[in-house]
């Protein structure tokens, strides 16, 4: 009996493909077309059950991971399985390669082929995380907002831990738009921004909503209080990134992350858990090359990579519930 090797996409060639953007993620329309809801009653034609539903996802992706991670917070290993594509893209979009290893769903090499085969010809963005249905060989949804809270929500009936309480939710959900509007995507409007007094005002904002959460984190453990929710996930995964990645790349500020004493011991508490240790991958953050400056834009200030010490231990075992 022969097994059937890997399917693998060529290496990544921006030579030969070109960069990935141009034509996928300029087009008119919605970014993220596919807005299917998995639902506990099946209200929306995708009914939670087990083994139905698999996870593409990217380690260098901080949407991608904190879907992962409230998969595995929440106790649905078992539940909705996962497999990565590979960490580079040229313009064929994302791939999966031996380094991440191949699809186990469809044996696809190219993650554009799960878009083809949902609708033909579909010209638009190749996006992880991408939720999909085993049953029907379909796209639920790319909706990276949230694919998370349907993960955490409809699948209650088999998860192990909570992490959308109800009477909490409005405020989480409250707390997740301000995290992205004042980090998640304010770090990649400092590395954009085309005009001094903009490059200014930006990278000010991110200073001061570390200095927020920093300031939070100092009489409680989490961002409500004793127990982990959704919006400690959101605030992490651009935590982790920070020193090596969005720091050096906009040139934020000269204060590392290790420099918040709050924030910086509570990362390192979370990335403790094995559902933030297991999805990082440090490797996928780093800046290969120094960041490219167009000539006329902000002067910006230089920042180098800062790795930190993830293992030390973080001594917030003591720290109470605070208030919420």
């Amino acid at each position: 009996m022969t097994t059937q090797a890997p399917a693998y996409a060529s290496p990544a060639d921006v030579a030969t493909y070109g960069p990935y953007g141009p034509g996928r993620t300029d087009r008119p329309g919605p970014l993220y077309p596919f807005q299917g809801r998995i639902t506990a009653d099946g209200s929306g034609g995708h009914p939670a059950e087990p083994g139905r539903y698999h996870l593409y996802a990217s380690f260098t992706c901080p949407w991608a991971q904190r879907t992962v991670i409230v998969r595995n917070l929440a106790g649905l290993r078992d539940v909705v399985s996962v497999s990565y594509v590979d960490d580079d893209r040229d313009g064929r979009g994302w791939a999966f390669r031996e380094r991440r290893g191949p699809d186990p769903v469809n044996g696809f090499t190219l993650l554009s082929e799960a878009y083809e085969a949902t609708e033909p010809g579909y010209p638009g963005h190749i996006s992880v995380p991408l939720l999909w249905d085993r049953r029907t060989s379909r796209i639920v949804s790319n909706d990276f907002a949230r694919i998370p809270f349907d993960l955490g929500t409809a699948f209650a009936r088999w998860a192990t831990t909570d992490l959308y309480p109800v009477d909490l939710r409005e405020e989480i959900e409250a707390l997740d738009e301000e995290i992205a509007r004042d980090l998640s995507q304010a770090v990649h409007q400092v590395a954009r921004a085309a005009t001094q007094e903009e490059y200014e005002r930006r990278r000010a904002g991110v200073a001061a909503a570390l200095d927020r959460y920093d300031a939070r984190l100092a009489g409680r453990r989490y961002l409500f209080g004793d127990r982990i929710t959704e919006s400690d996930v959101q605030l992490w995964v651009v935590l982790v990134r920070y020193d090596l990645l969005h720091n050096p790349l906009a040139g934020i500020t000269e204060r590392p992350l290790t420099s918040y004493p709050h924030l910086w011991a509570y990362a390192r508490e979370l990335y403790q858990i094995p559902a933030f240790r297991e999805t990082t991958d440090f490797a996928a953050f780093r800046l290969t090359a120094a960041p490219a400056r167009a000539d006329g834009g902000p002067v910006r200030i230089a920042v180098e990579p800062h790795e930190g010490d993830w293992d030390e231990p973080h001594g917030r075992e003591a720290i109470g519930g605070g208030n919420a």
